[in-house]
């Protein structure tokens, strides 16, 4: 595992007492952790590979702390890494040795429900969960379901732009937010976006969600609330291969369906899961499908049965359909539980996050099997399978010299594949501190350069969780270095060494 590292002669103790005193004389005292055993569960977030103690963490309850902490951040030079409930998996809350870590996790009220208007006005600390719970009186809930959602905050989300099961239908959290009031490091609150389904002007709220707290600080945000169906069922399809998985995958969107939830699980994270959840998973299966309708009861019915025909005719060997309620979200519990059920066959597993186009599903996955063997490492493989999202997790042992490295390198040639096939190295995970070299694989320097420039105008003295998600022209040069013998450098404008 790695521990972050910094210049041996900065005085830790020294900065940690003066940047305490100073936030100390703002805030109330228990806004403002800084005895390092009462910051040590914010030195990582759920990818608990990376740690490290922060200088100071703070825990507002209003915007007028959030304001303030900024300020007091600002005019010591203090960089902030704003965190909601730390369930993200790219080291987007990793703390710096050297900086605040901004957690608004006891922001968490809700506002407003307005069941006319369908939508719900909550603070960042507010649980994904908690807002179905808030709606549901009204026959509504918040659609992005991420596996995390039980505990992950709307705040996170945002900052992440995540997705879940059903993004399929109902979209990312950027096609659910309408409205979100921002704290800037400068001290000024703006909104992004508005009631109506369109704001004026820029687009700067689809910039803003996504952003990964390095433009600025969640203070409230709009969330649109869908009317929940009357009816779901899930079908569950067995295949004798993944390639026939994945092409039946293509066939069910080619056909004009857009199932509520279109997921893919491989045998190897079925069989993980299976002992775990009791989901009622074909543990014979080389594969298997969840899809899932959703709406009245006689578009359920049409939809099921034009599914079952394109999954018949894909060469599915066994169609589950779920006849209860209580069936449907077992059937789905076993893919919400993938992750942690990776703990009972491994010690450590390392989950990557990329998106493919559909059509190339069986390539991938062929391409991942083969470097399980290059890595000597397994690798069990879940998908958001209709819109392209996959999550391998990769299953080690840290406790072994050199496999943790080896996991990382696994990790990294999937995401590479990833581009090579007209993909992308991140779905709904973000970038954060885990694939900033990955981002030197996906883009040119002059589109580095642009993302930049968008950071620098949020973000002029460049303290808001600086060094994720983009890397420095330096780093990336580094990085080509390091690769530079498979024959090819990221960028064609940087030098060959």
């Amino acid at each position: 595992m790695q521990e972050m590292v910094t210049d041996p002669a900065f005085d830790i103790a020294a900065r940690r007492a003066q940047v305490a005193a100073a936030l100390r004389a703002r805030l109330p005292a228990a806004c403002v952790l800084s005895d390092p055993e009462d910051t040590r569960p914010y030195e990582c977030d759920g990818l608990a590979a990376y740690r490290q103690l922060p200088l100071i963490v703070t825990l507002p309850t209003d915007e007028a702390q959030v304001l303030a902490i900024l300020a007091v951040c600002r005019e010591l030079q203090v960089p902030i890494v704003p965190r909601g409930a730390g369930t993200g998996l790219s080291g987007g809350a990793l703390p710096m040795l050297d900086g605040v870590v901004l957690s608004t996790a006891r922001m968490n009220r809700i506002v407003h429900v307005d069941p006319i208007a369908r939508t719900a006005v909550v603070q960042p600390g507010v649980r994904n969960l908690a807002i179905s719970e808030a709606a549901a009186p009204y026959g509504l809930y918040y659609a992005p379901d991420p596996s995390s959602q039980i505990a992950c905050t709307i705040g996170g989300n945002v900052a992440e732009n995540a997705g879940g099961v059903h993004c399929l239908k109902y979209g990312l959290t950027v096609h659910n937010v309408l409205r979100v009031r921002v704290a800037t490091i400068e001290g000024e609150v703006v909104e992004l976006g508005g009631a109506a389904p369109d704001a004026p002007g820029l687009d700067l709220l689809a910039v803003f969600i996504g952003s990964e707290g390095m433009l600025g600080v969640a203070l409230e945000v709009t969330v649109k609330l869908a009317p929940r169906a009357a009816l779901a069922q899930v079908i569950m399809a067995s295949f004798l291969d993944v390639t026939a998985a994945g092409d039946a995958v293509a066939a069910v969107i080619a056909a004009g369906i857009i199932p509520a939830g279109l997921e893919m699980m491989d045998r190897t994270s079925v069989r993980m899961v299976e002992p775990f959840v009791k989901a009622g998973y074909d543990l014979d299966a080389a594969a298997i499908l969840l899809c899932e309708a959703d709406g009245t009861v006689e578009e359920v019915a049409e939809e099921i049965a034009r599914m079952r025909a394109v999954l018949g005719a894909a060469g599915a060997t066994a169609i589950t359909v779920s006849r209860s309620e209580a069936e449907r979200v077992r059937f789905w519990s076993g893919r919400k539980n993938a992750f942690p059920a990776a703990g009972r066959i491994s010690p450590d597993y390392y989950c990557m996050d990329g998106t493919i186009p559909r059509r190339q599903l069986a390539r991938v996955l062929a391409g991942i099997a083969q470097m399980e063997t290059t890595y000597g490492l397994r690798c069990a493989n879940v998908f958001h399978a209709g819109d392209g999202n996959m999550h391998p997790l990769i299953l080690f042992d840290a406790g072994r010299p050199g496999e943790f490295e080896r996991a990382q390198a696994f990790g990294a040639a999937i995401l590479a594949l990833c581009v090579e096939v007209g993909g992308t190295i991140t779905g709904e995970h973000g970038v954060g501190a885990e694939k900033i070299d990955s981002m030197c694989v996906q883009f040119g320097r002059k589109e580095l350069d642009a993302f930049f420039a968008v950071k620098r105008a949020f973000d002029p003295p460049m303290l808001l969780n600086p060094d994720k998600a983009i890397p420095t022209p330096h780093r990336c040069a580094e990085f080509g270095k390091l690769h530079v013998h498979h024959g090819a450098l990221p960028f064609p404008d940087l030098p060959r060494f």
